[in-house]
């Protein structure tokens, strides 16, 4: 299968040369078939939770309006859109920068304030490995096109050449790997406000675009591979087939990389690697399912925006709790939790997002046995409750419950009587009652003496599948 997937993939870039026009618009193109046919790598099905990164120009502005301002949506809210939003003649965003920095201060002139002085690489890893993540995306290039590492193909707007006058994009990926984690990378595939990308989209995907994405794989060889910025064109004319084949057959990374579907406006959902969600809202309805077998992520930030908004309050900031009870739901129905911090223009995390991180790996450090290397459990439909849920990893069993776990608790469709459970940080043993295929559980009380955790807790039963 492997030799065969190797050979369909080198053909690839000779098809894709004689492919119809607008092929890719009805069918289910020959290209696709081979490269939907390539595995997502083990290590990505394992990790369950990463970090994601936004920042660049539009961490200066570091402004978007909030739902009570009368955002019309979340994507509204997002502050990395501040050029977009401006240029599209937003009123929100027009007003507030028009009363702020005056009509004739333009978005470029923000890249010199984009400046990083308080940015230490190795702190920020040591807090993305203490929050129990496995891998680390970071925006190479959002949509302003504006690239974190001193890019050829950027030249006079990149993070060497103005600002910082740094590799940023390096200097993470060291500092990340040092610290045993995946580095990735998101890349824009379009840019707003390039020429080439409104008047000759061939020219653009040609001469800009791809050999970009190559110099940014071969210079840094990044783990994941996490384009977005797809909805204006076909995959045919993105060529996103032909750099899949080059990157699974040829590149540093081949046997390692994971993408995801953002690959060409009808591709989320169908093709490519893990399917993508976004604030539980951009094609949820492929993941609703709690059975779904096909890898996926949910992407989200910790506020309304994925960039920094330094309009958010408190409030508008989801809890410890809320953000593993989140993290519990995504891995219990098969996917990965990529939850993002949005630095600020000096190269800080905010204090607040480094407080939620440091809660989520205590918790991990106690329950990470149900969390990571699991698979959805099959009998979690039959045994459907509020407030918990299932995982499976081998023969053992995980119930997670995101409320106290009541005294008894009984599961249908248990395959054999368990060697023992345990409530997860404690020596604290489950009691089990096993017949035919019902296993009921008597699970001692929890009090703050001997809680081993907050938001959920986890019970493992072992040998039961």
């Amino acid at each position: 299968m492997k030799l065969l997937l190797s050979r369909l993939l080198l053909g690839i870039s000779v098809f894709v040369c004689f492919a119809l026009p607008g092929f890719a618009e009805e069918k289910h193109p020959a290209e696709w078939e081979a490269i939907d046919a390539r595995p997502v790598p083990q290590w990505f099905l394992d990790a369950k939770f990463g970090i994601f990164i936004h920042w660049g120009v539009y961490s200066v502005p570091a402004w978007g309006p909030l739902p009570k301002d009368g955002a019309a949506n979340i994507y509204e809210c997002y502050s990395e859109h501040y050029w977009n939003r401006l240029e599209s003649g937003n009123p929100l965003f027009v007003r507030h920068h028009s009363e702020t920095y005056g009509e004739n201060f333009k978005y470029p002139d923000f890249a010199e304030s984009f400046k990083c002085e308080m940015f230490k690489p190795g702190e920020w890893a040591k807090i993305f490995r203490e929050s129990g993540a496995k891998y680390v995306v970071l925006t190479s290039k959002h949509h302003d096109g504006y690239a974190l590492w001193p890019s050829e193909f950027s030249p006079g707007w990149n993070a060497s050449d103005t600002g910082p006058r740094r590799d940023l994009l390096g200097e993470i990926t060291k500092a990340v790997k040092a610290e045993g984690l995946k580095m990735g990378y998101y890349y824009s595939l379009l840019e707003w406000n390039n020429p080439l990308y409104r008047e000759d989209i061939g020219r653009y995907v040609d001469t800009h675009m791809l050999p970009q994405m190559r110099e940014l794989v071969e210079k840094y060889e990044p783990e994941i591979f996490w384009p977005d910025g797809e909805w204006d064109h076909l995959s045919s004319t993105l060529k996103s087939p032909e750099f899949l084949a080059w990157l699974y057959g040829e590149s540093p990374v081949k046997d390692t990389v994971v993408v995801n579907d953002r690959w060409g406006k009808e591709t989320r959902g169908k093709h490519g690697g893990f399917y993508t969600t976004e604030y539980d809202l951009v094609h949820s309805d492929n993941v609703k399912d709690s059975q779904i077998a096909h890898p996926w992520e949910e992407c989200r930030g910790i506020g309304h925006s994925f960039g920094y908004n330094k309009n958010e309050s408190l409030e508008d900031y989801s809890t410890s709790e809320e953000l593993v009870h989140m993290l519990v739901e995504k891995v219990a129905k098969g996917g990965n939790f990529l939850l993002n911090v949005g630095p600020t223009a000096d190269g800080r995390i905010p204090v607040i997002m480094q407080q939620r991180l440091a809660d989520i790996g205590k918790w991990l450090k106690v329950n990470g046995d149900a969390i990571y290397g699991t698979r959805p459990w099959g009998g979690a439909r039959e045994n459907a409750a509020d407030s918990v849920y299932y995982t499976a990893k081998g023969g053992d069993l995980y119930v997670i419950f995101t409320k106290i776990p009541p005294e008894s608790f009984e599961l249908k469709g248990i395959e054999q009587a368990p060697s023992s459970a345990s409530i997860l940080g404690t020596d604290i043993a489950v009691g089990c009652e096993y017949s035919d295929d019902v296993l009921k559980l008597e699970i001692p009380a929890l009090t703050l003496e001997n809680s081993p955790c907050d938001y959920a807790w986890a019970i493992k039963i072992s040998g039961c599948l």
